[in-house]
């Protein structure tokens, strides 16, 4: 499929960066990773707003135009004519003295808002044996790495080698996520997704970015799309929903644990390294959200 690169539609092996971009230089930058279905990506503008809200509380653009990003993904959905796919989107502010960035003042400092680079690159969808969603999957316990003192924990930056590395230790421990904590041992979320709890008929969940009480440190969460849909679908259902600081225990004692991200939206959790998480397969309100989300999803986007 061919690729958006900078207001052009090209074929992959065409669309080239300059090795001075910040991105590949420095890891500076944001992306998302949204799902396609039929032709539509669902809560793209949800996407789009987190994006924007990132480069602006990081620094990258104040004023990141999400009207003109949205049309990109369409356009580049109907030159593909997709039906489902994997969208990823990724904004630098490109390289000194390319076309769209901006002059640099003495050390470095922007003159004015970066532009830079916004590639969007459609692929198939992840395909996921469906066993892993009646049999849940087995997570790892990575150690302590998210940060409320990083000011860019919380947010899809290009710097995400520590979240990758993780995963294939899990992978290569036979685990198919790696559950973070932060540096006060409480959880923080998976590697790539986040984290929900069932206990007693209520619905818990690590405090995210923007969620915090007043006076509290940054939650080095990333508040997900996924994540606030099934909240919002929780709520809805009459389904006590707490977002709130968790310890290992609530993991390990929890009547069923599940994770969600835009690829495999709600993925069951039947053990936690070598405990088990309730009857060891998909729990009924696990199973309820996963369908509900699946149900939204199509009437949001068909």
């Amino acid at each position: 499929m061919d690729v958006f690169l900078n207001g052009k539609m090209l074929p992959p092996e065409q669309a080239l960066i300059p090795v001075e971009d910040a991105g590949f230089q420095h890891a500076v930058g944001l992306f998302e990773t949204m799902s396609a279905h039929h032709g539509r990506v669902f809560r793209l503008t949800h996407h789009l707003q987190r994006l924007a809200t990132s480069a602006t509380q990081l620094g990258l653009s104040p004023d990141l135009d999400v009207e003109a990003l949205a049309q990109a993904v369409q356009i580049t959905i109907d030159h593909n004519q997709i039906d489902q796919a994997r969208i990823r989107l990724t904004v630098t502010p490109g390289s000194p003295g390319s076309p769209g960035s901006s002059p640099q003042q003495p050390g470095g400092a922007s003159a004015s808002t970066p532009t830079g680079m916004v590639l969007i690159q459609p692929t198939e969808p992840t395909q996921y044996d469906p066993k892993y969603f009646d049999e849940g999957i087995t997570v790892m316990i990575a150690p302590p790495g998210a940060n409320p003192f990083d000011a860019m924990a919380g947010h899809k930056t290009l710097n995400y080698w520590g979240r990758l590395r993780t995963l294939r230790q899990a992978a290569s421990a036979g685990a198919g996520e790696a559950i973070w904590l932060n540096i006060t041992n409480h959880l923080a979320s998976g590697a790539i997704s986040n984290l929900f709890i069932v206990k007693d008929g209520e619905l818990l969940t690590p405090i995210a970015r923007d969620e915090e009480v007043d006076k509290s440190l940054p939650a080095p969460v990333l508040p997900g799309v996924t994540r606030a849909a099934i909240i919002e679908l929780a709520e809805g259902l009459g389904i006590p929903v707490h977002r709130r600081m968790l310890g290992i225990d609530d993991l390990l004692e929890a009547d069923e644990v599940f994770l969600t991200n835009s690829s495999w939206r709600v993925l069951p959790v039947s053990r936690v390294e070598k405990s088990q998480v309730g009857d060891g397969k998909a729990g009924t309100m696990t199973t309820r959200l996963r369908g509900t989300l699946l149900e939204l999803i199509e009437e949001e986007t068909a």
